[in-house]
């Protein structure tokens, strides 16, 4: 399967900031574009009703914390992945939860995902596990180490971050501030004390 860009997303997510930080990230990506920021699951539902089937989401991204259990996030997955045709289902969860993997795994969400390490990432990664049945993070595959469910023990693993050894920490500093964090040039440069020239 071929991976498509300019992905509709939504977004549901009860912590107001993370909501917010997410929706940056992935606005600044060209792969992908927020079409829906919900803090409930009752959000996400009148959304879904009230919109052109048009406009519904490709990748819905969604806070487990937004369920009152494992099972009300799987009812909750099984709902929306039959009411969006071919929607990309991804779980994102502050903390492990091996009852929340399995639940969401049973009902064909395509993927759980641990925040700390998806990171600033999260674009890249709802890009990548396109083609995938199910995606894991490392450290979720490695918990499930013993698991002989098909779906799970299958799991595409999302690879780990690049690093690139030869950067300085001043270009990193520049990146992460200009680039992944959108400050304008001038705001970056003030910051480190330099001229926005070299940013």
């Amino acid at each position: 399967m071929r991976s498509r860009t300019n992905l509709k997303v939504l977004i549901l997510d009860t912590d107001y900031y993370a909501r917010e930080a997410l929706n940056g990230y992935l606005a600044w990506d060209r792969r992908t574009r927020v079409v829906h920021l919900a803090d409930t699951v009752d959000s996400v539902r009148a959304y879904v009703r009230g919109c052109d089937p048009t406009e519904w989401p490709d990748v819905l991204l969604l806070d487990p914390q937004a369920a009152a259990s494992p099972q009300a996030l799987a009812a909750l997955v099984e709902e929306l992945e039959k009411t969006i045709p071919r929607v990309m289902t991804l779980v994102l969860d502050r903390q492990l939860n091996l009852e929340a993997v399995r639940a969401v795994a049973r009902v064909n969400a395509n993927g759980y995902l641990l925040r700390d390490e998806v990171q600033i990432t999260i674009a890249w990664v709802i890009w990548w596990a396109q083609p995938y049945d199910f995606v894991l993070t490392r450290r979720v595959k490695e918990a499930l180490r013993g698991e002989f469910d098909r779906r799970l023990f299958d799991a595409a693993v999302v690879p780990p971050r690049r690093s690139f050894e030869r950067l300085t920490g001043r270009v990193r500093q520049a990146l992460e501030l200009y680039v992944v964090k959108g400050m304008s040039a001038q705001l970056t440069a003030d910051e480190m004390g330099i001229g926005a020239h070299t940013i």
